[in-house]
């Protein structure tokens, strides 16, 4: 009877065993607790700028910080190990006033009606807010940086055609910074290089009287962290006189933890664990950009977990407890966005990457014993944040590989996989040094940089609408949405003889709007610079201190940005459409093309073309070359065009202060399909494009393999910015071991021979999706891969839903 206990209960363990019960009764909680704005940041931000209005922006930023580091809400939860909250509570969204309060007040008796990333707001709040909205009026990065914008561009800010919501309403992140640097030196060690090279400064210099004020601004966040540390270390001592003796004897760990770290190096894994998240929450106190990462995790906290387990201080059960609770506190992290900005972030994502595996300095595979505890502490969280990639090279450790697929079982999205094999010598060949390249990490979704050593937004600027630029190409450089013209023109589609005219018009129409692109970007990004400067974040990363100039002036080793080209995929079936149906085989005109379009394949005929269309024209995603090599030239206008135009930091210290191409739109094709009529491949107007650069929905009809062939034939070596590849199985396709290996080696086909840049899989049933769409309820805890990230399926729109609801299904 024993015996048969025993193996039953040892059948219900899961793979990667369970959370303990009171991270699980955390997670729940943090789970189910309702979002609500929180404007406590903001009163604090708010009475900071009115005291410090003649400062200098640094002093400025850095008071601001120091405010709210020393007055804002502190709590301990009951049953956490690591102390520090962004909000009044979990999952609350602190306001940012001084980059907009626009959309927090024309949303602000909107935000709990909203289809999906729904947000709750008290009376009080509302109160508060609008006692504060008047110091704000045009007094904030939206609109000074709205101010910088030059006339020749005012068309495409009224349309919202470059996405640029995001941009202008919040800060940049997009990077990780120097994690190991910091624990092994302490902000102590920060400090005292700051006050050094503020002493060596030459004040007759009219350049050190910048640089002065910065280093000021610099030790004045460092302690005001080191005070916030500080008051989580008094309140775990005050809560620890009437707990019960064993959690007594971890809230006074606690406060000595926090009386140490993050001033004082770390010296065991939970210090290092909470030193790490102080300096991941206050750089999402201090400025609300995303995409801010943890990097090479298992590289940097691995000497401590090492010292710990040969120490006997710690047991490696222990420490999947503080992974796990780390994991929880990261969700715990919330932002709030304009509507029109959720459109193309849907989910509430903050796409806190960790990334765990790849290569040494001496390409050596680095996967060691905590990258293990990371793939465990993931799997029993089961969490949308933070992202998980993984690090792929051709001698990644062979179990290593089969935990991770073992991971992508459970159904929430990750692990992600980037590709050393091309992202390193990616590296290489824009100036990055081999030792940097290969210790490069995931940033947000899929895009990558140097930890430390990397400015702003690796990706994350402009949208390029390949497939809305196409029809402004084919209607002499008019919008026919809008009705505005965007460019010059360069003729009209049924005037135009020949695909090689059609090909002329696109090339010319995506350069110039690549350089209106550019205009709109340095604006925002001057913007800033001038008004937003991060200090916390700029101390943090090389060689900002250094130089004494904020990541914004080129504080960094290393500078590139790329924007985001939307729609690949339906650039490219439109161009096959268009060349075959039209101009080769002459069954369908242009006028009725063109009236199709306009009609939104509306008539009869219509019809019968949309018919030719969408079942006789080969398609993106089979590995037909036809289609393929058409948009890999299409695509080329774009890639030559944007690597003219340096960014605003060219020239002032980075390597680089250039731009290059990425795929990461996230959730943008959703957004951007919304302002886009019908497109020559087929698709109606206003519904998703094809998301990153996977084929459009049901297109691909030749399995993964075909579609893994024709992504590898874009320029991955030139899209530095990231080839985003979404895949979608049914669980019951990776149920047999023999169907894993199969996974295993088309995985390792595309990355060794084909060069592919990234893949992630979504394992979910359509059936599973829909009935979750039908009875929430049932399906509380389902994930989905959104884009380069994931998240709950209950809180995505419905248009969000459907679109991940209509990826193809494959079969390996």
């Amino acid at each position: 009877m024993t015996t048969q206990v025993k193996e039953r209960t040892e059948e219900q363990q899961p793979y990667f065993g369970r959370l303990t019960d009171r991270m699980n009764e955390y997670r729940e909680s943090v789970l189910t607790k309702k979002p609500y704005i929180c404007a406590e940041r903001a009163l604090l931000a708010t009475e900071a700028y009115q005291e410090y209005q003649n400062q200098p922006n640094d002093m400025k930023r850095a008071l601001m910080l120091k405010n709210i580091l020393e007055k804002m809400s502190i709590y301990i939860e009951d049953e956490t190990l690591i102390v520090g909250n962004q909000a009044a509570s979990n999952k609350d969204a602190p306001i940012f006033p001084e980059y907009t309060l626009e959309f927090v007040m024309n949303e602000l008796d909107l935000f709990d009606q909203r289809d999906g990333d729904v947000f709750y707001i008290t009376e009080q709040t509302k109160e508060d807010l609008r006692s504060i909205a008047p110091f704000w009026e045009n007094n904030n990065l939206r609109a000074k940086a709205g101010a910088l914008l030059p006339d020749e561009v005012s068309v495409f800010m009224e349309t919202g055609f470059f996405g640029m919501e995001g941009k202008m309403n919040s800060g940049d992140a997009h990077l990780a910074v120097n994690y190991q640097e910091m624990l092994k030196v302490g902000l102590k060690g920060y400090k005292e290089r700051a006050l050094k090279e503020k002493a060596a400064l030459d004040l007759t210099q009219p350049e050190s009287i910048k640089k002065y004020h910065f280093y000021n601004s610099v030790v004045i966040v460092l302690d005001a962290v080191k005070t916030y540390a500080e008051r989580f270390s008094a309140l775990a001592k005050e809560q620890a006189a009437t707990a019960e003796p064993k959690r007594q004897a971890e809230l006074l760990e606690i406060s000595r933890i926090c009386a140490k770290v993050p001033y004082e190096p770390a010296e065991t894994f939970q210090e290092a664990i909470q030193a790490v998240w102080f300096i991941q929450l206050i750089l999402q106190i201090e400025s609300n950009g995303h995409s801010l990462s943890y990097g090479r995790f298992d590289q940097y906290m691995y000497p401590y977990m090492k010292a710990d387990l040969e120490s006997g201080r710690s047991t490696e059960a222990e420490m999947v407890e503080l992974l796990t609770n780390l994991w929880i506190k990261t969700l715990t992290v919330n932002k709030v966005r304009s509507q029109a900005h959720t459109f193309s972030s849907a989910g509430s994502p903050l796409y806190q990457n960790v990334t765990v595996g790849g290569q040494t300095r001496d390409k050596k595979d680095v996967v060691n014993d905590l990258s293990y505890l990371v793939l465990r502490s993931v799997a029993q969280t089961k969490l949308p944040q933070p992202n998980l990639t993984v690090r792929y090279h051709s001698g990644l450790d062979a179990r290593f590989m089969n935990e991770c697929i073992e991971v992508m079982k459970l159904g929430f999205g990750m692990p992600a996989f980037n590709n050393d094999e091309i992202i390193i010598p990616s590296f290489k060949k824009i100036g990055v040094t081999e030792e940097d390249a290969y210790d490069y990490s995931a940033i947000g979704c899929v895009e990558t940089a140097v930890p430390g050593k990397w400015g702003y937004r690796c990706t994350g600027m402009s949208y390029m609408n390949f497939p809305k630029i196409l029809m402004i190409a084919m209607n002499d450089g008019i919008d026919p949405v809008s009705g505005k013209r965007f460019v010059k023109g360069y003729g009209h589609f049924k005037d135009m003889h020949s695909y090689e005219e059609l090909q002329a018009a696109w090339d010319k129409t995506v350069r110039e709007l690549t350089r209106m692109s550019v205009i709109v970007e340095n604006a925002i990004d001057l913007g800033l610079e001038q008004e937003v400067p991060d200090i916390l974040c700029s101390a943090l990363t090389e060689d900002c201190i250094g130089r004494g100039k904020t990541l914004k002036e080129g504080g960094a080793v290393y500078d590139f940005i790329s924007g985001l080209q939307v729609g690949i995929a339906n650039l490219a079936d439109s161009l096959a459409a268009i060349k075959q149906l039209v101009y080769e085989e002459k069954r369908v005109t242009q006028d009725e093309l063109w009236e199709a379009l306009m009609t939104d394949y509306g008539s009869q005929r219509s019809k019968e073309i949309q018919e030719m269309i969408l079942n006789e024209v080969p398609k993106y995603g089979n590995d037909n070359d036809y289609t393929d090599h058409l948009v890999t030239d299409a695509y080329d206008s774009y890639i030559e065009e944007v690597k003219k135009y340096p960014n605003t930091r060219f020239g002032r210290g980075p390597i680089g202060g250039t731009r290059y191409s990425g795929t990461s739109s996230i959730s943008a094709n959703v957004g951007q399909g919304r302002g886009t009529m019908a497109t020559p491949d087929g698709r109606n107007a206003w519904v998703p494009l094809a998301e990153g650069c996977s084929p459009s929905h049901n297109m691909d009809k030749n399995g993964p393999t075909a579609v893994l062939k024709t992504v590898s034939k874009l320029r991955t070596d030139e899209i530095i910015g990231g080839v985003l590849l979404n895949q979608k199985v049914n669980p019951q396709t990776l149920a047999k071991e023999e169907d894993k290996q199969k996974l295993i080696m088309l995985l390792r086909a595309f990355f060794n021979k084909l060069h592919g840049y990234h893949i992630q899989y979504n394992v979910v049933s359509r059936e599973t999706l829909i009935d979750a769409q039908k009875h929430p309820e049932k399906h509380r805890d389902l994930i989905v891969r959104v884009a380069g990230y994931s998240a709950f399926f209950n809180v995505l729109s419905k248009a969000t839903q459907d679109d991940i609801i209509e990826r193809t299904e494959h079969v390996i």
